[in-house]
């Protein structure tokens, strides 16, 4: 005899379902762990970024904390505290630590870009001379005489194996050619300065 509530015959999967009107255990601790991952990157950070960063001040304290302690365990604990704070905050302060953290990667990650590009430059211009003309036509204010003389010195110094004071100096003045960025509070004033 064919059993109604089965197979082809009207039955649906979902209709026994239970309906849940919270997150599941496997949610709960996704973001729990989030929410300690983003504690333990807090306390990876020096301390006057720390300070930086907008949150209540029980927490602040508690990273500050957990920063100062060496021992393995007692710093496991405080982590765990750590992390047991992040998860008492509203999701807006969750959202506003994240972004202040990742605006300090993509600060750092176009910093290391800027660096690599430097010494890029730093070694055309070893290798080529008139990579030293193209710089000059780019950046008329430079001193062609005391790059053309630590040029000099730098493939001297590579070739005799001595310390790289003069390879050290081409870095530095390509450093000071290169535009400064504008800080984000200086960003803000030229916005409200259009305004």
């Amino acid at each position: 005899m064919v059993n109604p509530n089965r197979g082809a015959v009207g039955f649906q999967s979902s209709e026994f379902e239970q309906k849940y009107d919270r997150p599941s255990k496997s949610q709960l601790k996704r973001e729990m762990t989030a929410l300690q991952e983003l504690g333990e990157e807090l306390v990876a950070q020096p301390k006057d970024r720390v300070m930086r960063v907008p949150m209540p001040e029980d927490v602040r304290e508690a990273i500050l904390d957990c920063q100062k302690i060496k021992d393995h365990e007692g710093r496991r604990r405080q982590l765990q505290f750590v992390g047991k704070k992040m998860r008492s905050l509203e999701e807006e302060e969750v959202a506003a630590i994240q972004r202040v953290l990742d605006g300090w990667k993509g600060a750092s990650r176009s910093e290391t870009a800027a660096m690599h590009a430097l010494e890029r430059q730093r070694e055309k211009l070893l290798a080529d001379d008139q990579a030293l003309t193209e710089l000059k036509a780019q950046h008329p204010e430079v001193d062609v005489q005391q790059l053309r003389a630590l040029i000099r010195n730098a493939r001297k110094e590579q070739a005799e194996n001595k310390p790289p004071k003069a390879y050290r100096e081409i870095f530095q003045i390509l450093k000071q050619l290169q535009p400064q960025p504008a800080t984000p509070t200086e960003e803000q004033h030229d916005e409200t300065d259009q305004d």
